[in-house]
């Protein structure tokens, strides 16, 4: 056990402050401990963006591939929680589905129907809860079209990424997993096998199967299904948030759609979808101001990093053409940058265009307030909002 004395900050850090609200407490960390020991994390948190950059891109000395890392826990061993060459072998071959050109070419149209599909479901009522109602069905279809598996249906993709959810959430948390992850897995992994043989190198899964064993292929399934799901739903959820939060902002987007891009990198700036990633160091290293053991859990507050004033002036405030949001790290850096990031955009982008389009006066229920929640994933519980129909 370490002692704390040298990280006061730190030991006064509550992982329920980090869940409910996390932002003062980063900024106090980034000041003053930029490297600090939490108790409650039983690890160390990094909230200031050099270092956040230097422990995500230096894979040989802060791994992902270690026993404790729920993810694989669940679903076995993936890109996601593999290092080195393995990483490399489990990677590459779905890398090419998801370059800007193929993501724009393959999926643009589908996601332009699917919004629409779901914004005339919507539109008659002039009220609407858009994180599960809207934003969370339409990253559902996008990853079901996306992993194109024979026989199934984006509900059941629904129903096995919930139940994995739950199991990884338990195991993070320290808590026995219960066996509907596993079960929901089992299911995912016969479905690959089957839409392997059925279709072969024409799916993304049955390409990846030239170069990876079926259980391989499933192991990644389950983790562009998780990454897919969890932040998209997160990430179209905050930016509507924080577009009508500020009318002014909302309003420059409406007279010039073109600042759009530059809002929902401005929204991964402030609350990314998933606001830490987790590494263990591999070797005694120095790392800022903290001498860090082999085997440490050392954790990365993106969420901390997004809002560091050496990089981004007036760190809190909602700046839809501030020039440098692009170098928010909501996507991560290094090896583990997240391989689905141009898909992720696209589908935000379309996803708030037409709703703004389509949604006239579109602006939050007052009597339903919404705040981003969560200590690994944040987003707003619901998001309630109402418009106006045309005359």
């Amino acid at each position: 056990m370490r002692a704390v004395g040298s990280c006061p900050l730190g030991a006064a850090t509550t992982l329920d402050e980090l869940t409910r609200d996390p932002h003062a407490r980063l900024a106090l960390l980034r000041a003053h401990e930029p490297v600090s020991w939490l108790p409650e994390l039983d690890g160390w948190l990094v909230t200031r963006r050099d270092l956040a950059l230097s422990v995500m891109r230096d894979a040989a000395t802060f791994t992902v591939d270690d026993p404790r890392f729920s993810t694989a826990q669940v679903v076995g061993p993936s890109m996601l929680s593999l290092d080195g060459d393995p990483h490399t072998r489990h990677r590459e071959p779905f890398a090419a589905p998801f370059r800007p050109r193929a993501v724009h070419d393959g999926f643009a149209s589908f996601i332009e129907r699917e919004v629409d599909r779901l914004i005339t479901a919507l539109e008659p009522a002039r009220a609407a809860e858009l994180r599960r109602g809207f934003a969370g069905p339409l990253a559902v279809a996008v990853v079901t079209e996306a992993l194109g598996l024979v026989g199934t249906t984006a509900d059941t993709v629904l129903r096995w990424y919930d139940a994995i959810v739950r199991s990884v959430s338990d195991l993070t948390a320290g808590r026995a997993a219960g066996p509907a992850g596993g079960a929901a897995y089992a299911q995912l992994r016969d479905a690959v096998v089957t839409t392997i043989a059925s279709r072969g190198a024409a799916s993304l899964l049955g390409s990846a199967a030239g170069r990876l064993t079926p259980p391989e292929v499933a192991s990644n399934a389950a983790v562009l299904m998780f990454g897919g799901i969890e932040t998209v739903e997160a990430m179209i959820t905050n930016a509507l948030l924080h577009l009508l939060r500020h009318p002014a902002q909302l309003a420059l987007v409406r007279a010039d759609v073109d600042l759009l891009d530059g809002a929902i990198e401005e929204s991964l700036r402030l609350e990314p979808g998933a606001a830490v990633v987790d590494r263990y160091a591999t070797r005694d290293t120095v790392l800022g101001p903290a001498a860090v053991r082999r085997g440490e859990l050392v954790t990365v507050s993106l969420a901390g990093a997004n809002r560091d004033p050496a990089v981004f002036p007036d760190p809190d405030r909602f700046d839809i053409r501030r020039e440098n949001a692009r170098l928010q790290l909501a996507f991560a850096q290094g090896p583990h940058y997240c391989i689905a990031a141009h898909l992720a955009r696209l589908e935000a982008r379309i996803a708030l265009q037409r709703l703004l389009q389509r949604l006239p006066a579109l602006r939050l229920d007052p009597d339903r307030p919404a705040a981003p929640h969560g200590l690994v994933f944040r987003k707003p519980p619901a998001l309630h909002v109402l418009w106006d129909t045309l005359a």
